[in-house]
């Protein structure tokens, strides 16, 4: 008899965890920790780049519900005021703060930036750095990204969240706290073909940001990294009369990848996944079993190139199980 109940409580265990894997919208310890915990934001101050749409838009807007003090950033001057009136006609305009930063403009102006921020609600400083401004171009080969858009990528994606990290971690060392909370990509744990340079740009915000934690844990700097997959954002692109039978990619909505991100930061998680399937499968692949997931994204590396150059399903099953084109 306990044996029956023993294998009837796997069989179920085996059942639910298999259901979360198919249906679910994270990975398995980011879904474990339920909500957002309020105390985390409440009264902190947090800094968010790209915060004039997408995902950094609605970052800031769920912020303002749990009661932090928000600093938004993003080249889009007009486009900021927008958002901070949206934002102050709900929760007040005392709590929002305008701070327009282009990432590539070099350290100076970045410095300047950074002298501001701490400045701001009564010199409270930065509690939390959101680093969500991002450069992507459409899907391409490697070989035809051109030189600029190559710079432009690693001097939005890259050398700017790093410049203006090591800008402000002083100021937060000399607090004794602070988090960065990094918005890096699903390209940033497994090969992204034609996205080699974007995928290039969060590999390297990955190994900066995972080294940095681990040099300052100690002296109380957090770092959570966000891998999200496709995310349904205003500029992601159409796929819905593809030549795929008109078959969408399925994306996590921003207001829910806003939603978990900041579960993973409220929770301290060093690292969250955010992404249906099959993107989760591929992440957990060459996470865990490197040989197969590499061989997995070979062997669907040209066509995914080709579906993005037909505006396709680039995240489609077909892409690995689907006819090969005479």
């Amino acid at each position: 008899m306990m044996t029956i109940i023993f294998y009837s409580v796997i069989f179920a265990l085996i059942a639910t965890l298999s259901h979360k894997f198919l249906t679910g919208d994270g990975d398995f310890t980011l879904l474990l920790k339920g909500k957002v915990k309020r105390e985390s934001f409440q009264d902190k101050v947090v800094w968010i780049t790209g915060a004039s749409r997408g995902i950094g838009e609605v970052l800031a807007k769920q912020l303002a519900t749990l009661g932090a003090k928000i600093i938004i950033s993003a080249r889009n001057e007009a486009e900021l005021e927008r958002v901070k009136k949206h934002i102050s006609g709900k929760h007040g305009p005392e709590g929002v703060e305008i701070l327009p930063l282009d990432l590539s403009s070099g350290e100076d102006a970045i410095g300047d930036a950074v002298e501001k921020a701490v400045s701001l609600f009564g010199g409270a400083g930065v509690d939390y750095m959101i680093h969500n401004a991002a450069f992507e171009r459409p899907k391409s080969t490697a070989l035809d990204v051109p030189e600029a858009s190559l710079k432009a990528t690693l001097d939005v994606n890259v050398m700017g969240p790093i410049s203006l990290t090591r800008l402000l971690l002083p100021h937060m060392l000399k607090r004794g706290r602070g988090h960065f909370v990094v918005m890096s990509s699903a390209a940033g744990k497994a090969p992204a073909p034609g996205q080699a340079v974007y995928s290039a740009s969060k590999f390297a915000l990955n190994g900066y940001f995972h080294s940095l934690r681990s040099e300052l844990y100690q002296k109380g700097i957090m770092v959570t990294v966000v891998c999200p997959g496709p995310i349904e954002t205003s500029n992601a692109p159409d796929t819905s009369t593809s030549g795929q039978r008109g078959v969408r990619e399925k994306r996590v909505s921003s207001e829910r990848c806003a939603e978990l991100t900041l579960v993973a930061a409220s929770h301290g998680l060093k690292e969250a996944w955010i992404s249906f399937q099959p993107v989760l499968a591929v992440m957990y692949l060459v996470q865990y079993m490197p040989s197969v997931g590499f061989w997995l994204m070979d062997k669907i590396g040209a066509k995914r190139v080709e579906t993005a150059a037909q505006k396709g399903n680039t995240y489609s099953m077909n892409l690995l199980f689907g006819r090969k084109k005479e």
